[in-house]
């Protein structure tokens, strides 16, 4: 299954104000094999002692998992939430962007199962992700 290309500022503007705003977090690309999105790593990201907080990293990837999940459904019809969330942090960073790119390793038709990479400016791993969506049938209204 491939993602459905949009318009990245055109989708930005049909979300409301969210935790995506608060932490920074800018969607960069969206093709048909992934999607890839930047977070800063400053005081809105770190934990007490001054390093990516593993929380925020987590952000990041559910945020990348979850918009490109539903970019795989008709969202006419279904609508796809978080499940489940793991994260194995394998390096620390205390500055910089951290980018993250989301593809899907199972899009099925009641889940998805997906796996974010993320990467400091260096481009060493610093946290790797894995995003279960389940995938839901919108109720008639």
């Amino acid at each position: 299954m491939k993602l459905r290309v949009v318009e990245i500022e055109a989708m930005k503007r049909s979300y409301p104000p969210s935790m995506i705003d608060a932490l920074g977090i800018q969607i960069t690309r969206i093709t048909e094999d992934f999607i890839e999105g930047t977070m800063p790593v400053d005081h809105r990201t770190h934990q007490p002692f001054g390093m990516l907080h593993g929380g925020a990293s987590v952000a990041l990837a559910e945020t990348l998992g979850s918009i490109g999940a539903n970019l795989c459904v008709d969202p006419q019809t279904h609508y796809c939430v978080g499940l489940d969330i793991n994260a194995n942090h394998i390096s620390g960073i205390r500055s910089g962007t951290l980018t993250g790119v989301a593809k899907p390793i199972h899009v099925g038709r009641t889940t998805q199962v997906w796996e974010i990479r993320m990467t400091g400016d260096d481009g060493k791993l610093v946290c790797v992700s894995r995003l279960t969506m389940a995938v839901v049938t919108k109720k008639p209204v």
